[in-house]
């Protein structure tokens, strides 16, 4: 599939920067996952303060986006974030999709992973990386259609839900391995 550009049309969505104005329904959505799944390994729900800090934090070289409804309601969201905090890994980030509960398997997911590989091209991004628990077949899937290649697998560093949780490392490399 052909990255999209920021902006573009997507079926009857529609991908954008995200705005100020979003991070309430970026939040709605993701404390969706922080109460049913263990998309996300938070175990409580952001608050709002706390998430307009995040999206302070998304911006230049880490951008969020949004998909959204032919009525302009944000309807998933995608970010890239600072891998590790050490100065060697200025150029990998890890990639975040979200997507909300009535709108999954709509091709949004897709879509805004297009739309954020196409940004860390953009952006002079080398490695962006995503974490997905084992058991989310749906994710893993998605990232390996979008060329996401599996590099690991950290064993039981997760516990929700009164259960261990693995999680998958997954890759893609925007340029040549060298």
């Amino acid at each position: 599939m052909a990255p999209r550009a920021v902006g573009e049309c997507v079926s009857e969505y529609s991908i954008r920067g995200a705005t100020v104005a979003d991070t309430a329904a970026i939040n709605d959505i993701y404390n969706h996952y922080v109460r049913t799944s263990t998309a996300t390994f938070d175990t409580e729900e952001m608050a709002f303060e706390r998430r307009l800090e995040w999206f302070a934090e998304h911006t230049g070289l880490h951008p969020a986006l949004v998909a959204c409804d032919p009525v302009g309601a944000v309807v998933g969201w995608g970010s890239l974030s600072p891998w590790g905090s050490r100065c060697a890994y200025a150029r990998s980030v890890e990639i975040s999709i979200y997507v909300a509960p009535g709108a999954v398997g709509r091709g949004i997911g897709p879509e805004l992973t297009q739309a954020l590989l196409e940004q860390a091209r953009r952006l002079g991004h080398h490695a962006i990386i995503s974490q997905i628990v084992h058991d989310n077949d749906l994710s893993l899937a998605m990232a390996s259609r979008a060329g996401f290649e599996h590099v690991g697998r950290l064993v039981q560093v997760g516990r929700k839900f009164d259960r261990w949780l693995d999680v998958i490392l997954m890759e893609y490399l925007i340029h040549e391995r060298g």
